[in-house]
């Protein structure tokens, strides 16, 4: 933490996030035809050519933000995925309402919603967007969703189930094929 972090509060932030966007603002944009900044931008003009509200404007100005939440170059970023929707919500939730905060958390949920629900919103992406779909789950949402169905439907009393036992050998089997990642 820097000791311009320190000062943060609601009269400093903006001031904060504009020298950020001022020093990284015209990095690469993993890959993309336009910088860090012209991509948030873009996404902000957008919102409010379509009358968005200010929340969602400013959701859509920095729903990225959170790829500078660490400092990663743009080739580790291409081969990991810094979670930049989590960190992004984490750093604007002590200065901005829970509703733009939410959707900045929630954008990387939503790209693989739509390529789950739209196939022609998944043959729109460009290659690097493909690509961190992949890093971010990939576009298996179907599955997210399915266990939620499960999740739901899961609220009978007294239905009858196998015990814990039963499950403990699948168990097993999948225990530490995860490497030592921790899935999204």
């Amino acid at each position: 933490m820097t000791a311009d972090t320190l000062d943060l509060n609601a009269d400093t932030i903006v001031d904060y996030v504009g020298r950020i966007l001022q020093r990284r603002g015209g990095d690469s944009y993993l890959g993309e035809d336009v910088t860090m900044l012209e991509h948030m931008l873009q996404a902000a003009t957008l919102a409010e050519a379509e009358d968005a509200d200010d929340e969602l404007i400013a959701a859509a100005l920095l729903h990225d933000i959170g790829h500078y939440t660490g400092e990663f170059s743009e080739e580790l970023a291409l081969e990991i995925d810094n979670h930049h929707d989590e960190g992004g919500a984490a750093v604007l939730a002590p200065f901005f309402p829970p509703r733009m905060v939410a959707c900045v958390r929630n954008h990387v949920d939503a790209k693989r919603y739509l390529c789950a629900v739209d196939p022609e919103y998944l043959a729109r992406l460009s290659p690097a967007s493909i690509r961190t779909l992949e890093l971010q789950g990939g576009p298996n949402f179907t599955d997210s969703v399915r266990v939620r169905q499960w999740d739901d439907g899961a609220k009978v009393a007294g239905r009858a189930t196998p015990d814990f036992r039963h499950f403990e050998p699948m168990l097993r089997r999948l225990a530490g094929n995860g490497l030592g990642t921790s899935p999204r």
